[in-house]
C-alpha cells in the first residue's frame, strides 16, 4: 500500500512537470519590431534599505532606449533606515544621471496596511500620470529594451496585464547557483503555466498593468492582511477579470537580473516569505501544483529514510529519485537555455539531493514561525 502510495504520488508529479515543460514549449518567443514608441509608462520601484543596490539599477535605467518623455519614475521610500534617499538625490544631480532627474520623483510609502510593497505600489498608482504601471525592485538591473519591448508588445497584442522573465546574476557560489536552480524552476513553471493556459505565478521584479485595471479590480483589497503577494494576488484578480487579457513576454529583451541572497538565513527567510502565502491562493491549479510538489519532495525524504531501514526496497527509492531528477531536469534545462544559464546545470545533481530537504523544511516552518524581511519581522 506504501509502495503504490508512492508510486501515485511520483506519476502524478511526473504528469505534471511534463506538462508545464509541454506548455513552455507553447509558449513562443516574442521579438519586438521596431516600431514607433507609443506606449507611455510608469515605473513603480519601491525600496527599504537598498543603499547598496540603487546606483546599478539607476545606473542601468539611464541605458533605457526609451523616449524619455514616454515614462516617469516613481520610487517609494518604504521608512528606510539607511543612506538610501540621499544616494538617489546625489544620483541624480551628478552626469549621466542628471539627465533623467525630471523623470524620477522619491515619495514616502503611504502606510494603511500590514503589507508595506502593497501599500508603496498602492501609493505610486494614485499619482501615476501613465496608464500602465511597470514594477520592479530596488536590487535589480534592467535590460536596455525593457520598456521598448513592453510597448512593442502592447502595439501588437493590447495585453492588460504582462507577466515577463526574471532570472539571478552574480552566481559565484554553489549557494547562489543553488538559488538560481529553484529559481528558474520557477520560472519555468511560471511560462508552462502560460502555456497549458493555466498561469498562476508571475514576479513583481518585473510585471505590467494598466492603472484601468489595477482600479477596476480594486488592487489588494482583500489581501492586504497578507504581507507579501503583491504579484501573485493581482494576478489572479487579472486572471478572474479578463484572463484572455494576461500575457507572458517569452523575450530576452525585457529580462530582468535579480540578486540570489547573500546566505542561507537570508534565503530561509526569503523562501518562508513566499510560502506563507500560499495557502491564500486562490487558483486551484496553483493549490494543486503546490501541493503536489510538497508530497514529492516529501515522497524522496521518507522513501530514502524507509530505504534504509529497510521498510521499503530500495529499487522503489531509486525509481522516485530518478522520475524526479529527470523531470526536474527537462523543464530546468529548457528555462536554462532560454536565460542563457545552462552552464549552472553542473551544480545540479548536487542541488536534486539537497533540494527535498530544503523545500520540505521550508514549507512547513513557515506554517509555524514568523520570517523576518527589511528589518522587520512579519508574522504568518
Amino acid at each position: 500500500m506504501l509502495s503504490l502510495s508512492i508510486i501515485i504520488i511520483s506519476f502524478c508529479y511526473v504528469i505534471l512537470i511534463l506538462s508545464l515543460t509541454y506548455g513552455f514549449n507553447k509558449v513562443k518567443a516574442f521579438k519586438p519590431k521596431d516600431n514607433q514608441q507609443k506606449t507611455t509608462f510608469t515605473v513603480v520601484i519601491p525600496f527599504r534599505n537598498e543603499a547598496e543596490n540603487l546606483e546599478v539599477l539607476i545606473n542601468s535605467m539611464t541605458s533605457l532606449h526609451y523616449d524619455k518623455a514616454k515614462y516617469e519614475v516613481i520610487l517609494v521610500d518604504d521608512a528606510s533606515e539607511d543612506d538610501s534617499v540621499a544616494i538617489i538625490t546625489q544620483l541624480l544631480s551628478k552626469e549621466p544621471f542628471n539627465k533623467l532627474e525630471s523623470s524620477f520623483s522619491i515619495v514616502k510609502n503611504d502606510r494603511a496596511t500590514n503589507a508595506p510593497k502593497k501599500d508603496a505600489i498602492t501609493s505610486a498608482v494614485a499619482i501615476a500620470n501613465h496608464d500602465w504601471i511597470v514594477t520592479t525592485d530596488a536590487d535589480c538591473i534592467l535590460p536596455k529594451y525593457w520598456l521598448a519591448t513592453f510597448d512593442a508588445y502592447i502595439q501588437e497584442h493590447q495585453p492588460k496585464m504582462m507577466v515577463a522573465p526574471v532570472t539571478y546574476h552574480t552566481t559565484d557560489s554553489f549557494l547562489k547557483r543553488f538559488q538560481l536552480l529553484d529559481f528558474l524552476s520557477l520560472m519555468g513553471a511560471t511560462i508552462g503555466g502560460f502555456g497549458i493556459h493555466h498561469p498562476f505565478l508571475c514576479n513583481g521584479a518585473n510585471l505590467a498593468y494598466r492603472k484601468s485595471l489595477f482600479q477596476e479590480v480594486n488592487g489588494f483589497l482583500g489581501n492586504s492582511n497578507i504581507a507579501s503577494g503583491d504579484d501573485i494576488f493581482l494576478l489572479e484578480k487579472a486572471l478572474k477579470t479578463d484572463k484572455k487579457s494576461v500575457h507572458y513576454i517569452k523575450a530576452h529583451t525585457a529580462t530582468v537580473l535579480t540578486k540570489a541572497q547573500p546566505n542561507w538565513k537570508s534565503l530561509v527567510s526569503q523562501r518562508k516569505r513566499w510560502a506563507a502565502k500560499t495557502s491564500n491562493y486562490h487558483s486551484a491549479f496553483g493549490k494543486l501544483t503546490g501541493v503536489l510538489v510538497l508530497l514529492m519532495n516529501a515522497t524522496v525524504i521518507v522513501s530514502c529514510i524507509l530505504a534504509l531501514c529497510t521498510a521499503l526496497h530500495w529499487f522503489v527509492f531509486l525509481v522516485v529519485f530518478f522520475l524526479k531528477l529527470v523531470s526536474d531536469f527537462l523543464l530546468l534545462y529548457k528555462t536554462s537555455v532560454f536565460f542563457n544559464q545552462t552552464r549552472y546545470l553542473r551544480s545540479f545533481l548536487a542541488a536534486a539531493v539537497i533540494y527535498p530537504f530544503f523545500s520540505v523544511y521550508i514549507a512547513f516552518n513557515s506554517l509555524f514561525t514568523s520570517y523576518n524581511w527589511k528589518e522587520r519581522r512579519f508574522k504568518k
